[in-house]
C-alpha cells in the first residue's frame, strides 16, 4: 500500500531549482507520484514502502544539491503553523537585516568613494556574510552538473567582482592596454542588497498567501472544559480524550467536536461551511471544534479530537492542496530545465560581441551588459506564477466552503462546460417530508394520517418516516399495531385499533380487494408535480390519498442559474421515474433530464458527455453518486461539517448549497486567468528584459541597462506575480 510523506525542502529559490528536485524524485525506483512546491519550500512524495523509504527520499533530494528533512509532527494544527510562522519570520528578519547592511555599505562606497583596497575589503565582507549562500549553492549545483539563480547571481557579481579585484591589483596592465582600472565593488554589494530585499520582500508577500490556512488553524482553542467526576475544569486541548463530556459556555469556540447531550444555542459554522447564518444545536445535534457558540450554554460528548477533528481535516486537505501541483506548471518546468543554460550561454555571447563590435571601453561595458543579462534572467517569477495561484485560490475557496482538493482538481474545474447533478439530496433536500393528505368518504385528513402513520410506524420503507414525522408534528396520536405484513413492491397492511389498514399502490389496493380508481386522477396529478403517492384503505373501503415529497433546496433554482449564466450546460441525472424528475427539473429551470438511471448507467452517462468532448463535472451526495463523481473529469461531492474529508469528489462542498458550485467554477476560472497571465508576464519579462540587458537600445538610443537597474527588476518581477495571485483572495 503506498504512504505519503512531505518533506521540507530549504535552498530552493527558483522554478530551475524545483524543476530539478522534481526530477530526481521522478527518476527514484518506488516513487509513485511526486509534487515540488517552491512556494512552501516542500516536497511531497507519494511512494512504495517496500521499495523506498521517507529516509531514502531525502537522501534523494540532498544530492541534488538541496536540503531535506523527515517532517515534524506537531501536536495540533496551530502548532505546527506557528512553528512555521517563527520559521518565516526568522527567515525575514535574517534576509532584512542582511539586505540594509549590504545596501548601506553599497551607498555609502558610492557616495564617499574610498580608495579601491577598502572597497576590496567591504565588498568581500558582503560577499562571503550576506550573499555567501548565493556562492555555496552555486557550487553546490555545479557540482551536480546544474544551474540555477544561484548560479545566474553567483557567475554576474562573481565576475564583477573579480574584474574589480584585477583592477586593483594589476591597474596598469589596463592602462596599458588602454582600459581604465575601473572597479564594481559597489555595485557587487548593491546588487546583492536588491537581490536579499527582493527576497524579502517575496518571503512577505508569500506569507500573505496562506492567510486563509493560518486563519483556520487559529481557530481551535487552546484549552477545554472538560467534566471528570461531576466536576468541570480547564485542561489543555491535547488531553481530551474520546467519550469525555465537555462544556460550552456562550460565546466561546468549541473545543473539539462531539454530540450534543443536554442544552441548546445557535452555532456560527462559517469557518466550516462558509455559511454565515448560526445553526440551532440541540441534544444530539453535531458540534466542531473551532466553531463559535453563540448565547446558549450546552454539554456535549467528544466524538473525535486532535487530527481526528473536522478542523484538522480541512487543515490537512487545504494544505495538502497547496502543496499540489497544477498541470500548466509542467510548462514551467520544462522551460526552467534548459533556461539557465541558455542564460549562461547568452550572456559570454553578450560579452563577446561587446568585446568585438565597441571600439572603446569594450571590456567594461561587455562585462556590464553579461552581469545584467545574469541578473536580470533570474527565474523566480517563473517558478512562482503556478503555485501562488494555487495557493491563494484554494485559501480563498475554503473560505467560500468549498474544498478543492489540489492544483489538477482546480485547473480541469476552470475548464468545466457541463454540470451533471443529481436529484435526490442534491436539487433536492434528500429527506422526504410529508405532502399532502386527500381524505375520502367524509373522513378528516388528520383521522386518515394518523391511521397510515400508525401503520407505518413499524414500517422499514423509506417513506414511512415521513408519514410518521408529519403525523407526529400535527400531534396525533400513534396506536399499536397487530398482524403488519409488508408485500414487497405494493405497500403494507396491518390492524389498527380493531381496523384493518391498508397503503400502498394500486397492486396493494387490489389485493385488499379495493377500487382505487376516483384517486387515480389524483395521483396522477401529484406524479406530475414529483410527488410520490400512496392510497390508503380502511376495512376494505378507499379512505384516501397520501402523498410524500423530497422537496426541493430553496436556493436550487437560483444556483442553476448562476451555472447557466456561466456558460455552462446543466443535465439533471436521475435513477427516479421521468415523471418526477421531470417535475423537479421544471421546479429549477433545467430542461435537459436523464432519468431511471441506475448507479451504473450514471457512470456510462457521463462518460458519453465526455465522448461527446464535454468537460463533465458530476455533482451528488459523494455516496450512492460516488462511481459517477469518480468517472467525471471533476466529481463534486455535497459534503458536510462531518464529512469533509470525503474522497467521493475531487471538489467537496462543506455546505449542501448548489449555489457554492458556482462559486467553485468561477474561482477557477479566474485561477486558471491568473496563472496565464503569471506565465505570461514571467515569460515576456525575460524576453524584453534580456535583449535589453545584453545592449540591443544601445546603438538607437544610447542606453544600457545597470546591473543594479537589472536587479532591481528582477525583485519586482516576482513580486508582480505573487501581487497578482493574491487578488484572487479579493476578487468576487
Amino acid at each position: 500500500m503506498s504512504e505519503t510523506v512531505t518533506l521540507p525542502v530549504s535552498g530552493m529559490t527558483c522554478a530551475a531549482c524545483q524543476a530539478r528536485v522534481q526530477r530526481q524524485l521522478e527518476k527514484t525506483v518506488g516513487v509513485e507520484d511526486a509534487s515540488v512546491n517552491l512556494l512552501l519550500n516542500s516536497a511531497t512524495v507519494k511512494f512504495d514502502p517496500e521499495v523506498t523509504s521517507a529516509i531514502q527520499l531525502v537522501e534523494t533530494v540532498r544530492a541534488t544539491g538541496y536540503g531535506a528533512e523527515l517532517p515534524v509532527a506537531a501536536p495540533d494544527p496551530a502548532a505546527e503553523e506557528d512553528a512555521r510562522d517563527r520559521a518565516a519570520a526568522e527567515e525575514f528578519t535574517s534576509l532584512r537585516n542582511k539586505a540594509v547592511v549590504s545596501l548601506v555599505l553599497g551607498l555609502g562606497t558610492m557616495a564617499l568613494m574610498p580608495a579601491a583596497p577598502v572597497q576590496w575589503v567591504l565588498a568581500t565582507t558582503v560577499m562571503l556574510w550576506a550573499g555567501r549562500h548565493f556562492y555555496t549553492r552555486a557550487w553546490q549545483a555545479f557540482r551536480h552538473r546544474a544551474a540555477d539563480m544561484n548560479t545566474l547571481v553567483a557567475v554576474g557579481t562573481g565576475a564583477a567582482y573579480g574584474y574589480s579585484v584585477a583592477a586593483t591589483v594589476a591597474p596598469e596592465w589596463f592602462r596599458a592596454r588602454g582600459v581604465a582600472p575601473d572597479v564594481y565593488y559597489e555595485a557587487v554589494m548593491i546588487i546583492i542588497a536588491l537581490i536579499l530585499a527582493g527576497n524579502m520582500l517575496e518571503a512577505r508577500a508569500r506569507r500573505k498567501t496562506s492567510t486563509a490556512l493560518r486563519a483556520l488553524t487559529r481557530l481551535q482553542p487552546a484549552t477545554a472544559r472538560v467534566v471528570r467526576d461531576g466536576v468541570e475544569g480547564e485542561l489543555p486541548i491535547a488531553e481530551v480524550r474520546h467519550g469525555e463530556i465537555v462544556a460550552a459556555r456562550p460565546g466561546e469556540r468549541i473545543a473539539v467536536d462531539g454530540e450534543v447531550l443536554r442544552g441548546s444555542s445557535a452555532v456560527d459554522e462559517s469557518m466550516l461551511t462558509g455559511e454565515s447564518l448560526p445553526v440551532e444545536k440541540s441534544p444530539g445535534s453535531m458540534v466542531f471544534g473551532g466553531t463559535l457558540n453563540g448565547t446558549g450554554a450546552f454539554q456535549f460528548r467528544a466524538t473525535a479530537t486532535g487530527a481526528g477533528g473536522a478542523l484538522a481535516q480541512i487543515v490537512k486537505l487545504l494544505r495538502q492542496a497547496q502543496a499540489s501541483r497544477a498541470p500548466m506548471q509542467r510548462l514551467a518546468d520544462q522551460i526552467s530545465a534548459v533556461f539557465v543554460p541558455v542564460v549562461m550561454c547568452l550572456a559570454v555571447a553578450t560579452f563577446v560581441t561587446w568585446y568585438l563590435v565597441v571600439p572603446e571601453a569594450a571590456s567594461v561595458r561587455g562585462l556590464a551588459a553579461a552581469v545584467a543579462v545574469l541578473i536580470i534572467a533570474c527565474p523566480c517569477a517563473m517558478g512562482l506564477a503556478i503555485p501562488t495561484a494555487v495557493m491563494v485560490a484554494t485559501g480563498k475557496a475554503a473560505q467560500l466552503g468549498v474544498l478543492i482538493k489540489g492544483g489538477e482538481a482546480l485547473e480541469r474545474a476552470g475548464r468545466v462546460t457541463t454540470v451533471v447533478l443529481d436529484k435526490t439530496g442534491t436539487i433536492t433536500e434528500g429527506r422526504p417530508v410529508l405532502a399532502e393528505v386527500i381524505p375520502l368518504g367524509g373522513r378528516s385528513a388528520d383521522g386518515v394520517l394518523a391511521e397510515v402513520a400508525s401503520l407505518e410506524a413499524v414500517s422499514e420503507h423509506p417513506l414511512a418516516a415521513a408519514i410518521v414525522a408529519g403525523a407526529r408534528a400535527r400531534g396525533l396520536p400513534l396506536l399499536p399495531v397487530e398482524e403488519f405484513r409488508a408485500v414487497p413492491g405494493k405497500g403494507a397492511h396491518g390492524v389498527v385499533a380493531g381496523s384493518v389498514i391498508g397503503a400502498g399502490n394500486e397492486g396493494m389496493m387490489a389485493e385488499l380487494g379495493v377500487d382505487a380508481g376516483s384517486l387515480r386522477a389524483e395521483a396522477e396529478r401529484l406524479s406530475a408535480l414529483g410527488r410520490t403517492s400512496m392510497y390508503v384503505a380502511i376495512d376494505g373501503e378507499l379512505a384516501g390519498l397520501v402523498a410524500v415529497t423530497d422537496p426541493v433546496r430553496s436556493n436550487s433554482a437560483e444556483a442553476i442559474l448562476r451555472l447557466r449564466q456561466l456558460g455552462l450546460e446543466v443535465v439533471l441525472l436521475s435513477g427516479d421515474s421521468r415523471r418526477t424528475a421531470d417535475a423537479v427539473a421544471r421546479a429549477v429551470g433545467i430542461s435537459r433530464v436523464l432519468a431511471e438511471t441506475l448507479p451504473s448507467g450514471k457512470v456510462a452517462e457521463v462518460r458519453r458527455l465526455m465522448d461527446q468532448g464535454e468537460v463533465v463535472a458530476m455533482v451528488g451526495d459523494g455516496i450512492n453518486d460516488a462511481p459517477a463523481l469518480a468517472a467525471a473529469d471533476v466529481g463534486i461531492a455535497m459534503g458536510s461539517g462531518s464529512d469533509i474529508a470525503t474522497e467521493a469528489g475531487d471538489i467537496v462542498l462543506m455546505r449542501p448549497d448548489l449555489g457554492v458550485v458556482a462559486d467553485a467554477v468561477s474561482l477557477s476560472r479566474r485561477t486558471m486567468r491568473v496563472m496565464r497571465q503569471n506565465l505570461f508576464w514571467a515569460f515576456l519579462y525575460n524576453v524584453i528584459g534580456i535583449p535589453i540587458a545584453a545592449g540591443v537600445l544601445y546603438p538607437v538610443f544610447g542606453w544600457l541597462l545597470s546591473p543594479i537597474i537589472a536587479s532591481a527588476a528582477m525583485a519586482l518581477s516576482s513580486l508582480s506575480v505573487v501581487g497578482n495571485s493574491l487578488r484572487l483572495s479579493t476578487e468576487g
